[in-house]
């Protein structure tokens, strides 16, 4: 048998191995029971015996959070655009964009499904208000930050602003666009997971809460690590995405 797969294996995941050795030594030695904590084996069997609940309910969160993911970077990329235009524009946004990234997204919830119903529009708007604000704010720094000299050529040239903006400026602004998809990819599953859990609408967080109710830990932790698992191949997938960009458009 070659060895050599799982040598590789173990290379490249060894701390997410040594977490779950730690987890279950720590559950055995401990003594600890199964309603306050269960052990890696379990939540395994419980994920084994159900494969077809958790892919479906990771399904549901992951279509709500890329819902919100790809409406949140098209806002703030919009917007940030738009400050690229006006000084005024850029005081009229940043307070409020501030305001609602410092605000608590449980604090926000009742304003936002009051206003938009206690579905999975709410969900949604829960996954935007995370992505907005990183893609708004590295966007409008982008699309300030031109490569030494691009920006008083085009002056120089006579170029219009709508010109500048589009074979220049924007070009420019990519490499901050792919770091925002990067920082918000992750961040919009776990908000739906949270938007999911407080409004009982369907999803992991709704699988969580239920199994929570019912003192089922090991059902309960198994869609966290579910969703942590969509979390991170997103943000593997953004990472691998903005590496095979940063050839066309360096930083």
């Amino acid at each position: 048998m070659n060895a050599r797969p799982w040598r590789g294996f173990v290379a490249g995941y060894w701390p997410v191995l040594l977490i779950l050795a730690g987890w279950q030594i720590w559950i055995v030695a401990g003594h600890v029971a199964r309603i306050v904590a269960p052990s890696p084996l379990a939540v395994g069997r419980e994920i084994a015996a159900h494969p077809a609940l958790y892919a479906a309910a990771g399904g549901a969160t992951l279509a709500v959070a890329a819902a919100g993911l790809i409406i949140g970077t098209a806002l703030g990329c919009a917007l940030a655009v738009l400050t690229w235009f006006s000084p005024l524009v850029t005081g009229m946004l940043t307070l409020p964009a501030v305001l609602i990234q410092s605000t608590p997204l449980v604090a926000l919830m009742p304003v936002v499904a009051r206003l938009l119903g206690y579905d999975e529009r709410t969900v949604i708007a829960s996954a935007v208000l995370i992505t907005f604000f990183p893609t708004f704010t590295l966007i409008a720094s982008g699309l300030r930050a031109l490569p030494p000299g691009t920006a008083d050529l085009f002056d120089v040239l006579g170029a219009r602003k709508l010109a500048a903006l589009r074979l220049l400026v924007l070009p420019s602004a990519v490499p901050s666009l792919l770091v925002a998809l990067r920082i918000s990819s992750a961040n919009c599953i776990l908000a739906a997971l949270v938007a999911e859990y407080l409004m009982g609408t369907s999803g992991l967080g709704r699988l969580f809460a239920t199994s929570e109710s019912r003192f089922d830990t090991a059902a309960a932790w198994a869609a966290c690590l579910v969703a942590t698992t969509v979390s991170v191949a997103a943000y593997a997938a953004s990472r691998r995405l903005e590496r095979a960009a940063r050839g066309r458009f360096p930083a």
